[in-house]
C-alpha cells in the first residue's frame, strides 16, 4: 500500500509531442486516488502504471485549457465500460459543465454512476475537499485564464501501538482504540499507565503542491510554505523568459525561486514547452537554485 505518492502521467504543454504526454498526474494516498488534471493521453499511461481506475474518485482540473482537461470524456467512458457504479466528482470551475454536459449526453449516456460537479473559485485559497485522509486546498495562481494549484494536506494519523506494553498490561482489545485517541490505561489494580508509555507518534503529515500553469507568482508563497514536495511549472528557459512572461508561464529558473522562498522541501519540474528536446538545460537552471530539482517525466512515481 503507497503511503503518500505521486505519480507523474503526463507533463508536457499544449503542444503534442512523442516525448511527453499532456498534464495529469495521480496522487495515491493509502490507496485512494485523486486525479489532478486530465490531458489526452491520461487512461492510456494509467493502463502502463497499472494504476486502478477503480480507486479513483476526485479528479481536480486546474483550468479549462485542452492540454489539462480533454482526456475527461475518454476516461469516463471507460469507467462506465469497466461498470463503475460509484459516482465521481469533477472540482473545477463552473464553466466545466457547458464543456462536459454536451459530451456527456452524446458520448456518455447510461453510463451507470453519476458524474458530480463541485464549483471552485480559482480565485481563492480555500478548503474544496475533505475525507478522513485528507484536506485539499486551491491555489490561485496567474494565467490567461482562471487558473488554480491544488494543495494536499494529509490528516495526522493516529499514534502506532507499542505491542510490548499492551501484552505487558493485558490491555484488553476493545481498549485500543481509546488509546490510539489518547486516553490514558487505568488497570483493574487502579494504576494509570500514561498514554505516552503505550503509544509512539505516527510520521508527521507530509504536503503536497501542485503549481500548473502559472507566471511567476511569489503570491503564491504563503500557500505553499514549508511543502514536502511541490510541483511547479517550468515550460520555458531563461533563454525564452519573454516568451515565458507573454503567456503566463514560467522559467525553470523561476519555478526554482518559487521553491526556496517557500522553504519547500523538495522541487519537481515539468509543462514543458514542445521545443526542448533535451530538458538538461531546463535542470541545470534550477538546479543553481534550488539544488538536486526533480525532473518530472511520464511514468515517474515520488514519494511525497
Amino acid at each position: 500500500m503507497a503511503d503518500f505518492n505521486l505519480n507523474i502521467l503526463g507533463c508536457g504543454s499544449a503542444l503534442p509531442t512523442t516525448r511527453h504526454l499532456a498534464t495529469s498526474q495521480i496522487i495515491d494516498l493509502r490507496d485512494k486516488l485523486y486525479m489532478i488534471d486530465c490531458g489526452e493521453g491520461t487512461q492510456l499511461q494509467m493502463r502502463r502504471m497499472r494504476i486502478r481506475f477503480n480507486r479513483l474518485n476526485h479528479i481536480f482540473i486546474s483550468h479549462l485549457h485542452g492540454d489539462h482537461c480533454f482526456g475527461l470524456p475518454g476516461l469516463l467512458s471507460t469507467l462506465g465500460l469497466l461498470g463503475r457504479t460509484a459516482s465521481i466528482t469533477i472540482h473545477a470551475v463552473k464553466e466545466i459543465e457547458k464543456y462536459m454536459q454536451p459530451v456527456l449526453d452524446v458520448f456518455c449516456k447510461g453510463i451507470p454512476f453519476e458524474v458530480k460537479f463541485n464549483y471552485i473559485d480559482p480565485n481563492q485559497h480555500t478548503l474544496i475537499m475533505e475525507d478522513r485522509s485528507v484536506c485539499v486546498y486551491t491555489i490561485p495562481l496567474k494565467h490567461r485564464i482562471p487558473t488554480c494549484g491544488f494543495l494536499f494536506e494529509e490528516k495526522p494519523k493516529e499514534p502506532h501501538i507499542i505491542r510490548e506494553m499492551v501484552d505487558f498490561y493485558k490491555i484488553p482489545v476493545k481498549q485500543l482504540k481509546n488509546i490510539k485517541q489518547g486516553q490514558d490505561y487505568i488497570t483493574n489494580e487502579g494504576e494509570i499507565v500514561l498514554n505516552n508509555r503505550l503509544t509512539f507518534p505516527a510520521n508527521p503529515p507530509k504536503k503536497y503542491a501542485y503549481c500548473s500553469d502559472t507566471a511567476f507568482y511569489p503570491a503564491i508563497i504563503p500557500f505553499i510554505e514549508n511543502v514536502d514536495l511541490l510541483y511547479h511549472e517550468a515550460t520555458f528557459g531563461e533563454d525564452e523568459i519573454l516568451r515565458a512572461k507573454a503567456t503566463f508561464h514560467s522559467t525553470a529558473t523561476q519555478a526554482a525561486e518559487i521553491a526556496l522562498r517557500a522553504k519547500a522541501k523538495r522541487l519537481v519540474i515539468g509543462h514543458y514547452s514542445a521545443r526542448y528536446e533535451d530538458l538538461d538545460v531546463l535542470k541545470q537552471e534550477a538546479d543553481r537554485i534550488f539544488p538536486d530539482t526533480i525532473l518530472g517525466m511520464e511514468g515517474l512515481v515520488i514519494p511525497v
